[in-house]
């Protein structure tokens, strides 16, 4: 790697995390009282999927631990967001869908994040934002297969 490759490098993995710093903490003061940033993750996701998934799965899909998502999904089961139940040939595992209150507790944090989300494209032009959008996916790809 070059030096300017380096520079890049560091660079990119700066203006990144504090990016995700900033925009999770904007969207965090936004949301729906007692809705945290994961809870709006797993219910985007699986409203997103239209289809169950297991519990191990969702690990997967956000990168934590199976028991970090035990406790998202308690959580969201409790406020009744979510409903698990059984997987019918194999008593071990189980599934999770949204509810129809998942649905609506999704819907209004979506509706107090995209103003904060459309201020920001506002502000640096839809035709950049547009512009940036495959950079970014491409990189998350090659992310993603670099496991």
């Amino acid at each position: 790697m070059t030096d300017r490759t380096e520079d890049i490098a560091v660079a990119l993995f700066g203006e990144l995390f504090m990016t995700d710093q900033l925009a999770r903490a904007r969207i965090s003061k936004v949301l729906p009282k007692g809705m945290e940033l994961s809870h709006f993750g797993v219910l985007n996701h699986l409203a997103r999927l239209g289809e169950e998934r297991t519990p191990a799965q969702l690990a997967k899909s956000f990168r934590v631990t199976r028991g970090a998502m035990t406790n998202t999904l308690a959580k969201l089961e409790w406020a009744g967001h979510v409903h698990i139940r059984p997987d019918w040939d194999d008593a071990r595992r189980k599934f999770v869908a949204i509810s129809p209150s998942g649905r609506q507790a999704r819907d209004a944090a979506l509706s107090a994040i995209v103003p904060t989300v459309s201020d920001v494209i506002r502000a640096l032009g839809p035709g950049k934002i547009r512009a940036l959008l495959p950079v970014l996916r491409e990189m998350r790809v090659r992310f993603e297969h670099a496991e």
